[in-house]
Formats: structure tokens, C-alpha cells, sequence
């Protein structure tokens, strides 16, 4: 399995919460999360938008979970989103990937 099993998923973008330090935000030209897709938490924290909604749906998700979908600032994707699911490139989720991927009716990654 290649990490087209994480990219056409999209059940962690539907499932979670992301919150991230402002640094990652993109301002004064600098590449990052544009500020319009986060919502403001304390002085140093922003959110994705959609993230914190019930049921939560990021703002940059684009498509059907489990279908076909994509991340419309993959490239500026915050740390968080970077860091989910390590091993789905290789076919294999983990405890949160699997969480996130019953939520929507899908099977865990396996090898």
C-alpha cells in the first residue's frame, strides 16, 4: 500500500481536533497555514478551522472522506497534520489513525 491510502482517507482531517503555535502561520509573505482557515486561541495558538465543530471537519479538507479527498495546504500543512499517522505511507495507521478511520465506517490500515 502506498500513502494514496492516507492522502484518499481524510478521516483524521473529520475526526480531530488540530491546534498549532502561530509561527506556522503564513504572514508577511511567508509560507505557512493562511491565518483565514485557523480561528485565534490564546496569544501563541490558533485551530484549524472546522476543527473544533460538531462534527469536526477541517476547513482545508476538500472532498468525501473515504472517497477521494485532499488537503488543500498540504504543502503548509501545520505540524500536527504532518505528524498524524507516521506509518501510512506504508499502509499502516495507528491507534488515533484507526479511531478516526472507524468514526467513518472505514477499516484500520493494515499491511
Amino acid at each position: 500500500m502506498s500513502d494514496q491510502a492516507c492522502l484518499s482517507c481524510g478521516a483524521c482531517c473529520a475526526a480531530f481536533r488540530v491546534d498549532f503555535h502561530c509561527s506556522e502561520l503564513a504572514i508577511d509573505g511567508k509560507a505557512g497555514v493562511p491565518a483565514s482557515l485557523t480561528v485565534p486561541l490564546t496569544a501563541t495558538l490558533v485551530r484549524m478551522r472546522g476543527t473544533d465543530e460538531a462534527p469536526p471537519r477541517c476547513a482545508a479538507l476538500a472532498g468525501e472522506v473515504g472517497k477521494e479527498v485532499r488537503c488543500t495546504i498540504y504543502r503548509e500543512r501545520p505540524g500536527p497534520c504532518r505528524d498524524f499517522a507516521p506509518y501510512a505511507p506504508l499502509g499502516m495507521g495507528d491507534d488515533a489513525c484507526d479511531r478516526a478511520r472507524r468514526r467513518h465506517g472505514l477499516p484500520p490500515l493494515a499491511l
